[in-house]
């Protein structure tokens, strides 16, 4: 009847699964960087040493001969002679001075069955080994692996170890440190200098983009070297010119500015505004030759004698239209 438990499952060895934080070339630099982990408060349970690329190398230590093996049997015979005596002599009933002979009697004899068994062993090997050496098993890299959740910290730790920083304590970004001491927050500062495109989100309406000047003068600065717009006193926009009026343009050289005789096509003739005209109906061209026309009739009309016949309202020529010739009686 079988004792075996169907439903254990059987441990078989299976490689370690993480990333990899760190390679070394020895497994003495991965042994001290898995120690730094520990010293840091690491938790390191998630750290696995894997070495790949394994290889036995088996180091020859000097070459045998009969005295060397007598002399290493002498040695290790007399070990456990030395051994048996103590057991002889704890659970024995010997005295003081009788347990002292016996220890050494256990030495005698054990480095003598230790030199007769060493010599008749290398004799009986046929001379084949006439070496001696020691074997162990190397790799040709050292990785430490980490589980997921836990290699950014890894990482983090073992790169305060390559800086020099001592193990326990947090060098320069590591977890901890906050800002440099006697410095506070840095405030948003606006930028500087008036007056640039796009300030603000929004250009500057009547003038330059993003500067508030008086429409067709330029920009003055503020006083106290604050920018228009830039946390402080709303500033107060110009207001813009009526439709179709003149708009005086700054002449270089800072003199006074001559007047300008008004527009024909939004005056009467006797120099009232006309209201209702639009620079639509009146063409330059046109506009033009029509008040010529009509400066002249009014000059003439003004050199004519105030006898003979009188002119009714309903004979006066429409706008734009000649005056009708008139017959005296």
């Amino acid at each position: 009847m079988s004792m075996s438990r169907p439903n254990t499952p059987l441990k078989v060895p299976t490689l370690p699964r993480g990333d990899v934080v760190a390679t070394y070339t020895s497994y003495l630099e991965a042994q001290k960087a898995v120690d730094y982990l520990a010293d840091s408060r690491f938790a390191v349970e998630y750290v696995t040493i894997v070495g790949s690329d394994l290889k036995m190398v088996e180091r020859v230590i000097g070459r045998l001969t009969y005295g060397r093996v007598a002399l290493a049997g002498v040695a290790s015979g007399a070990w456990f002679g030395l051994f048996v005596g103590l057991l002889l002599v704890l659970f024995g009933s010997a005295s003081g001075g009788s347990a002292g002979g016996l220890i050494v009697t256990a030495i005698a004899l054990g480095a003598g069955f230790g030199l007769l068994f060493s010599v008749l062993t290398f004799a009986m090997s046929g001379r084949k080994r006439d070496f001696t050496s020691s074997s162990q098993i190397v790799a040709s890299d050292y990785s430490i692996l980490c589980a997921p959740e836990r290699s950014g910290e890894a990482r983090q730790v073992l790169g305060r170890m390559a800086a020099g920083v001592p193990a326990g304590q947090d060098g320069p970004g590591g977890p901890g440190q906050g800002a440099p001491q006697g410095q506070g927050p840095i405030p948003p500062y606006p930028p500087q200098g008036g007056g640039r495109p796009g300030q603000h989100g929004q250009p500057g309406p009547y003038g330059q983009p993003g500067q508030h000047g008086q429409y067709g003068q330029p920009p003055q600065a503020p006083p106290g070297g604050q920018a228009p717009g830039q946390h402080g006193t709303p500033p107060t926009w110009p207001t813009p010119p009526a439709q179709g009026a003149p708009v005086d343009t700054p002449v270089e050289g800072g003199g006074p500015q001559p007047e300008r005789a008004p527009d024909p096509r939004f005056v009467t003739p006797s120099g009232a505004p006309r209201y209702g005209a639009m620079i639509s109906d009146y063409p330059p061209a046109q506009a033009t030759q029509d008040a010529r026309a009509r400066e002249a009739e009014a000059a003439r009309r003004a050199q004519e004698p105030s006898s003979g016949a009188r002119q009714t309202d309903g004979d006066a020529p429409a706008d734009g239209e000649k005056p009708a010739e008139r017959t005296e009686e």
